[in-house]
C-alpha cells in the first residue's frame, strides 16, 4: 500500500509541476517574453492548456468571477498541496 501511496504522491507532484510551468508560461507570454509564433512555445502552451483546461473550467465554475485575475491555477495548487499534506500525513498508517 506503501508504494501505491508513492506513485500517488509523485504524480501530484508531477501535475503540480505542469501547473506551474503552465502559470510562468503565460506570465512570460504576457509581458512578451515568449512568442507563441515560436513553434516549440506554442506546441507546450497549447498542450497545457489542453491538459489543464478540464480542470480549471470545473475550478471556475466554483469560484466567483473576477475582473481579470484567474484564481483557479491557485486553487489547483492548493488542492494538490492538500492532497500531498493527507497522503503523506497517512502514508505510514498502512
Amino acid at each position: 500500500m506503501t508504494s501505491l501511496l508513492q506513485i500517488i504522491l509523485f504524480a501530484v507532484q508531477i501535475i503540480r509541476w505542469i501547473v506551474l510551468v503552465q502559470v510562468i508560461m503565460s506570465w512570460l507570454i504576457n509581458f512578451q517574453v515568449l512568442n507563441l509564433r515560436q513553434p516549440l512555445v506554442g506546441q507546450i502552451w497549447y498542450a497545457l492548456n489542453r491538459t489543464l483546461e478540464p480542470i480549471y473550467s470545473r475550478i471556475r465554475k466554483v469560484i466567483p468571477a473576477t475582473s481579470g485575475i484567474d484564481f483557479a491555477p491557485l486553487v489547483l495548487l492548493f488542492a494538490v498541496y492538500a492532497l500531498e499534506v493527507v497522503i503523506r500525513n497517512n502514508m505510514y498508517a498502512f
